[in-house]
């Protein structure tokens, strides 16, 4: 299938790595050009090598916490590339432990990052967007079911996805696009994270495995494929829906 990528410029955040990374490479691969930001410049300049370079990729060390940093990177893929048809929006996992057990500034330093910045960064990504763009906004499966131990996800993931909805309402009149997309657990540093802080993270990842329909844990290509294709204008009436890439763990419709 083409997905009608080729040449189509799309920013991704927090993609240095992980399931941004991963679809950052899936958009490449099928002819788009990404600009793709984290907090690590090193890790950033890393992946853009690792992208092909810069007639494929342009990295920008920014914090999504900023203010400034969803017009920072509008401005350079518009100024690299000369235009902007999509974004991805991902932000690191907060902080582990029980919604009761986080405090007061623990959720104000949360809300800054995962649910202020991604509304900040989707609504500037969406104001730049021309007729048939989209963005998604990479969630959790803690959007339809709270996750153990990740309370601050658990209440912040489901506002944002709302969030998306009421975007898809208010921006589709102009064409475009605005999803969630809900991963379950894939082999990521943040997966590998929460593992290693179990007393056995080998069994640990093997409980996780066994909850999953298919048996394993995903790998971030899997993921990265499916956010792609859901960006592409392959997927041009696809809009307000939270879309769960989860090996079939979450059992919500």
């Amino acid at each position: 299938m083409d997905l009608g990528l080729a040449d189509r410029v799309f920013i991704l955040t927090g993609a240095s790595r992980g399931l941004g990374f991963a679809t950052a490479q899936a958009l490449v691969g099928d002819g788009a050009r990404v600009v793709i930001s984290s907090r690590d410049g090193h890790r950033v300049a890393e992946a853009v090598t690792a992208l092909g370079g810069p007639d494929h990729a342009l990295g920008v060390a920014a914090d999504l916490s900023d203010p400034s940093t969803p017009r920072e990177l509008v401005h350079a893929a518009q100024e690299r590339f000369g235009r902007l048809d999509g974004a991805l929006v991902s932000v690191g996992g907060p902080a582990p432990g029980t919604a009761s057990s986080m405090s007061d500034d623990q959720w104000t330093s949360a809300f800054e990052t995962v649910f202020l910045g991604s509304v900040r960064a989707a609504r500037t990504f969406a104001s730049a967007l021309p007729e048939g763009g989209a963005i998604g906004l990479v969630l959790s499966t803690s959007v339809k079911t709270p996750l153990a131990g990740l309370g601050l996800s658990n209440g912040f993931r489901p506002g944002l996805a709302m969030v998306a909805k009421d975007m898809a309402d208010e921006f589709g009149a102009r064409g475009v696009r605005v999803l969630s997309i809900l991963p379950g657990r894939f082999m990521t540093d943040r997966s590998r994270e929460l593992f290693e802080a179990a007393a056995d993270p080998v069994a640990a990842a093997e409980s996780v495995a066994a909850g999953v329909p298919l048996g394993r844990i995903g790998e971030p290509t899997e993921f990265g494929r499916v956010a792609a294709f859901l960006l592409s204008p392959a997927a041009s009436y696809v809009t307000g829906v939270a879309v769960a890439v989860d090996g079939g763990a979450l059992r919500t419709l």
